[in-house]
């Protein structure tokens, strides 16, 4: 699954801001800059605005109501009042964005992750915004695999489980 650039790239800060332990202003600046957000200084009231809005994008991965999950995003497009637009600046094809570079940066995010969560659903269902399916694993993730059947946040996570399941059904075979 291919979102457009600036979509997928929402939906991926939004799955990054969810899974963020560190709301610092400087570790939280990094990690939107890393996410091709630009001017990325935060406050620390903006710092503390940006975790309670991963709070907010928490609910929407591994939501298995759509119904539910257009709801939530709804939600968080009308708190934001996302205005897209096309541009083509720089020489890129012509993309949407959902920020406006005037407001500061904790605006700019909400606009951004809201719209990509949007993006996300409009073009998958809201199928792609997924919660690591291991026990005690609550890493979000966007699925942009080809077929969309991914079911864990890593392949770290992916082998403990298979391991587990193989080391029980040796135990069931032993026991027999």
């Amino acid at each position: 699954m291919h979102f457009n650039t600036y979509g997928g790239n929402g939906a991926a800060l939004a799955a990054a801001l969810v899974n963020a332990t560190d709301f610092r202003p400087g570790p939280l600046a990094a990690l939107l800059a890393g996410h091709e957000m630009l001017r990325t200084a935060t406050t620390p009231d903006q710092a503390a605005e940006l975790r309670e809005w991963a709070r907010r994008l928490d609910p929407v991965f591994g939501e298995p109501s759509v119904a539910k999950q257009i709801a939530l995003v709804n939600d968080l497009l009308e708190i934001t009042a996302v205005k897209p637009f096309v541009s083509a600046h720089d020489g890129k094809e012509p993309h949407l964005h959902f920020s406006s570079l005037e407001g500061d940066i904790a605006a700019r995010t909400k606009e951004t992750t809201a719209g990509g969560l949007a993006m996300a659903i409009c073009f998958s269902d809201g199928s792609r915004l997924g919660r690591c399916d291991r026990e005690g694993c609550r890493t979000v993730y966007v699925d942009t695999s080809r077929n969309g059947r991914r079911r864990f946040c890593s392949l770290a996570c992916a082998n403990r489980v298979n391991v587990a399941a193989h080391r029980s059904r040796r135990r069931g075979l032993a026991g027999t």
